[in-house]
């Protein structure tokens, strides 16, 4: 979670949401997205919202964090009130590190989200975890606790990679944490890739791949590293001591990953995603991908409710603050204006492997698709079926071929 929050209006104190927003709650499906904003340390290249122990200070901590998020769940079965959703599809724990919360407290968030609003007997349930803040203990009680899938942090098999980027485990420890995993139970396991890290060799690259594939996962995501402002590797870059990331080796690996991936029996179903099979993609990334509804629990996490979105305050002090006075953490909001919510709806779809019907476009999109398959980016099959599709080389190119389509 990204941790500069937009502009927006003023959350109501107690949260209401327009009235607008509450007929059809769910009707494309509907998740809940936990935020855990603590972290043992922090990594060179991370901007989200997370906080370690020093940066907390005397502050809120992880003891009472699962009671705090609570209280927000509450107040969010208070504001659907009489119209809650028709099941819970997806949970999803991220952070920071949400594994750094002990397996009891993690347990006892899913099982206040399921005596809320009810999970669906097929939910996808989701947790984040640092591959050094698992055992195999810990996992078999997750497990036991309802949780069908976990990510992992591997971001490479490097040390010299996991060095620059202030990671603390072993080159070995994420695909250990796999097998772990897998020998507990769960249904789904991922493991997440960073490209692009200054010093990053094609070998080292192909060698994480390769790790990767042995440990047996069947999901892979993979991130082209994002320098962001204000971060430790952002520093080091404008004093000179690392070299920024270099575009076209991005996109070197980028092409090796899908040639990896391919070979071992992965399918790509997202732009910066691979599955083993169609069971194996994530379904809550898939329902913001689509469009549907969550309610996000926890400081700086956003929402999204029949056309409105929210985000909460950012610091965990403020959020249990707001919370212990009987009132909505949300920092701000908007209500989506048609032509926005086309715009999203383009961005996210076209990302996907489905790709989005060419009728949603105008004549003007319509006619950049057209540019784009004689230009290699869309698929011509998929054209002619009335679909636009990024070929490989589109992918590669996604975020212009947007902007032609959106123009």
């Amino acid at each position: 979670m990204p941790g500069v929050l937009p502009a927006g209006e003023p959350v109501p104190t107690d949260g209401a949401l327009p009235a607008s927003a509450r007929p059809a709650v769910g009707d494309r499906g509907f998740g809940v997205y936990v935020h855990v904003p603590f972290c043992a340390s922090r990594c060179g290249y991370c901007d989200f919202n997370t906080y370690t122990a020093d940066e907390l200070g005397g502050g809120v901590g992880r003891e009472g964090y699962a009671d705090t998020v609570l209280a927000e769940l509450a107040l969010a079965a208070r504001v659907l009130g009489e119209a809650p959703p028709p099941r819970v599809d997806t949970v999803f724990v991220g952070g920071g590190t949400p594994t750094l919360l002990p397996a009891d407290d993690l347990a006892r968030i899913l099982d206040a989200i399921d005596r809320t609003w009810g999970l669906a007997g097929d939910a996808e349930v989701t947790t984040e975890a640092n591959p050094e803040s698992v055992t195999p203990a810990s996992l078999k009680e997750l497990r036991a606790a309802g949780y069908t899938r976990i990510s992992l942090g591997m971001q490479s098999a490097a040390p010299g990679v996991l060095a620059v980027l202030d990671r603390r485990h072993s080159a070995g420890r994420a695909t250990a944490a796999a097998l772990e995993a897998r020998d507990a139970g769960f249904d789904h396991v991922n493991l997440d890739l960073i490209y692009g890290t200054p010093g990053e060799r094609t070998e080292d690259f192909a060698a994480s791949l390769d790790q990767v594939v042995a440990a047996g996962v069947d999901h892979v995501s993979a991130y082209a590293l994002i320098v962001e402002d204000g971060t430790r590797l952002a520093a080091r870059m404008r004093r000179g001591e690392l070299a920024y990331p270099d575009d076209d080796v991005a996109a070197d690996r980028y092409l090796a990953a899908e040639a990896a991936l391919d070979a071992a029996g992965f399918s790509w179903y997202e732009v910066s995603n691979w599955a083993r099979t169609p069971a194996a993609r994530c379904r809550h990334n898939l329902l913001y991908w689509t469009g549907g509804d969550w309610w996000g629990l926890g400081p700086g996490a956003h929402s999204h409710v029949g056309g409105v979105r929210w985000w909460n305050v950012k610091h965990p002090t403020a959020y249990a603050g707001r919370l212990a006075a009987g009132e909505s953490p949300g920092l701000a909001r908007e209500v989506l204006t048609r032509d926005e919510a086309h715009m999203e709806d383009v961005m996210l779809r076209l990302r996907l492997a489905t790709g989005l019907p060419l009728a949603v476009l105008d004549d003007a999109g319509r006619a950049a698709a057209a540019r784009a398959v004689a230009e290699g980016l869309l698929a011509a099959p998929a054209h002619a079926a009335g679909r636009a599709v990024l070929t490989l080389r589109g992918r590669l190119l996604a975020d212009a071929v947007v902007r032609d389509l959106l123009s």
